[in-house]
């Protein structure tokens, strides 16, 4: 073998170890695989503080959940916590006379509305915080006004003790704050929240920012997958 061809090979072999060593500190530059936070985290307190829990925790902890309910929707029809049953869901607050805010809110959520449409385990729960004044006849023009379906966004109207207690206690609708509130006083807040199959709150968005409203649609499809 002639000396030409014993530098080649040397060559060869030391651009052979060169890229194994580039491979090694690539694959060492990616994260590690962090599994117990790819999935969404569980909100259990006023403070949104988020967690994040293995399967065994998830099994033996007595986490925060989304208290049963009973309203009425829009159609008339009786919606309850057997409705959202097994099924991902939103839930928000709102009134129909309200001039800013709730059009907004409504807005931007018409594009988790129409991107899910058609997927039979998602469901929205917008609840009125003016029960009195938003009747199922109001309701359902409200709807129309939106073209809203029925099938799966429910306006909801019902006694206002029960809604504002399931507001402040259950989905902390308006943070901290909300559990010093007296009942008579007047219940309103921008916040959307994303409920998993088990009735754990997995999300809390600002529902007047259309970028909160992005990450709501793909935190949708990422509880789909974890599910």
């Amino acid at each position: 073998m002639n000396l030409d061809k014993i530098n080649r090979i040397i060559s060869l072999k030391q651009m052979g170890g060169s890229m194994c060593i580039l491979l090694l500190a690539l694959c060492a530059c990616q994260p590690k695989e962090q599994t117990q936070k790819e999935n969404l985290p569980y909100y259990n307190t006023a403070n949104f503080t988020p967690n994040w829990y293995t399967e065994t925790q998830l099994d033996t902890l007595k986490l925060h959940k989304i208290s049963d309910f009973s309203f009425i929707d829009q159609e008339g029809k009786k919606v309850s916590n057997e409705t959202v049953k097994g099924k991902i869901y939103v839930a928000n607050f709102f009134f129909t006379i309200c001039p800013s805010i709730c059009p907004n809110m409504t807005q931007n959520l018409l594009t988790v509305h129409h991107i899910f449409k058609n997927d039979a385990d998602i469901l929205m729960l917008s609840h009125s915080v003016m029960p009195a004044t938003d009747t199922v006849a109001q309701l359902k023009k409200y709807a129309n006004r939106w073209e809203i379906d029925a099938q799966r966004w429910h306006l909801l109207t019902g006694e206002k003790d029960k809604i504002y207690a399931l507001a402040r206690q259950s989905y902390f609708a308006e943070k901290e704050i909300g559990l010093q509130k007296d009942k008579n006083e007047f219940l309103h807040t921008e916040n959307a929240f994303l409920i998993d199959k088990n009735g754990y709150i997995r999300g809390v968005y600002n529902a007047t920012l259309a970028l909160d409203v992005e990450n709501l649609v793909k935190d949708i499809q990422n509880l789909k997958a974890e599910l």
